[in-house]
Order: structure tokens, then sequence, then C-alpha cells
């Protein structure tokens, strides 16, 4: 099976609206639980989730298994951004009628990303979200981590990864932190992540997505995504990775610092170098 498609999202991630982007991220994943399903993948005997376990009585092996990770969120209250999550996620599932699962993988600081049992739990998702919260702290958490590999290996073999905010920014070759720019995860090389760009609208576009960019990035494109809003990859008849809009606002991509932005909405598909 080929790898996973990749989401990015600006935030607001689980409010009101968002709805269009959570059930993209949905659909994306279903081919990966249905292999998954039809492969006769063994219950979670490496510790999984007990709510996954397939031995449990009326569990429906085909339900797509999503985790959300609330890494970013480890210095405030992990447990309940990942409760947000997983309650949007049921409810939008439910509506459209597709079978998931979803749960808290409580990844929040060096311990637990180095868990067998949560590696596990990631290794086996057919989606994986990381809400927002610090970039900072996400990608010192994830970095290098057991954790990172199992979400690796899941997107490998065909499962969703979607990151919103903090989660979207590590995802990109360069980020921003409080404790300054740092090397992103990489996942997806070229691009920093600017989420709710609506605001930065205000102040300017080439002041905040030019003169704040390191010289060490050079060159690379900027991708500011609107609230409740986010691209999804997907790969087209040629082989390419293309990125599709999906949300209620806008995505906003720029080559380089010195070109205005194309913005473009829900159904347009974006360039981008990866």
């Amino acid at each position: 099976m080929s790898p996973g498609a990749i989401a990015l999202h600006g935030g607001g991630e689980f409010l009101p609206g968002d709805e269009a982007f959570l059930r993209a991220c949905l659909e994306a994943a279903r081919p990966a639980a249905a292999a998954r399903a039809a492969a006769g993948a063994p219950a979670w005997a490496a510790g999984g989730g007990p709510a996954w376990a397939d031995g449990l009585t009326g569990a429906d092996p085909a339900a797509l298994r999503i985790a959300i990770v609330p890494a970013a969120a480890a210095g405030q209250r992990p447990d309940l951004a990942a409760g947000h999550g997983v309650a949007a996620f049921a409810r939008v599932a439910a509506e459209a009628g597709i079978p998931a699962r979803p749960e808290a993988v409580l990844v929040v600081d060096a311990a637990s990303a180095a868990s067998g049992t949560l590696a596990g739990v990631l290794a086996g998702a057919d989606l994986i979200h990381l809400p927002g919260g610090d970039p900072g702290r996400l990608l010192a958490i994830l970095d290098s981590s057991a954790a990172w590999r199992a979400i690796l290996a899941a997107v490998a073999r065909g499962a969703v990864l979607a990151g919103a905010s903090a989660g979207a920014m590590v995802l990109a070759a360069w980020t921003w932190t409080p404790g300054g720019w740092r090397q992103g995860l990489g996942l997806v090389p070229g691009v920093v992540v600017v989420p709710h760009a609506e605001r930065v609208a205000r102040t300017g576009w080439a002041g905040t997505f030019g003169g704040r960019v390191p010289a060490a990035a050079e060159p690379i494109g900027r991708l500011g995504l609107d609230e409740r809003t986010g691209v999804l990859s997907e790969v087209g008849a040629d082989g390419r990775r293309r990125w599709r809009v999906e949300g209620m606002g806008l995505a906003h991509w720029s080559p380089d610092a010195q070109v205005p932005p194309v913005h473009a909405s829900a159904g347009d598909l974006l360039p981008l170098p990866a």
C-alpha cells in the first residue's frame, strides 16, 4: 500500500465549522483501515488501547483506529485537548456513517514518547492527529522518539497523519518555537507552515512571512492556513503528490518571500514542493 496522506491544519481544530476537514481526514484513512482489516491484523498484542482490542465482543475490525496525540498541549491540559479531538471525530464519523474508534494516546513527555506500549498503538492506527499547543514542546517530545518512529511506520503503511497549528508547524522543514526557529520533523520539506493565517493577513503578509524566516532556511515556501482550514495531500495518476484545500477558510501559498501568495479555497489544489 502507498504511504498515507499528510494533513496540515491552521488551528481552531475540533471547533464547530471544522467538520469538513475532519471528514476529509476520515475519508482519506478508510483505505488503510480496510487493508488492515483484510489482512487480519492481530489485536494489540503489544499492549494497545483497550477500546481497540479486536477481541472485544462486537468490535468492528474495519472501524477506523484514530489516535489523538496531545503532546503540544503537555504543559497545559493534554487530556482535555485529546478529549475534544475524540469527541469531534466520534461525532463527525457518526454523522458520515463511518465506523470509527477515536482514542487519546497520551504521549506527553520523554517517558511516554519512549513507551513501547504507546508506540504499538500508534503503529497500528489508521489516522493520527497532533492537536495544537506549543510547537517547541511537541518537537522536543517527538523528535527521534519511539512514538515518532511508530507514527512514521503507520504513515508508511497508509495511515493519515494530521497536524493542527503547532502539530502542522513541526511536520514542516522549519518551525518557529518560543525558543526561536528550529528545524522541524521534515515530513513536508521545503515549507514553513504559518497557522491562524487570517490574523497574519491583518499585519501584512510580507513582513510576517518574509523577514521572520531564518536565512538558514532559505529558499523555502510559506504556507499560511486559516483556522478550521487545511490542506490534505493526495497522489495523482502521475504519481506526484498534490495538496487539496479542505475547510471553511483559505490557504495561502507563496514559494518565496518576495512572491505574492496564491489564495486557495476548498477543493483547490496547491503545488507545494512536497
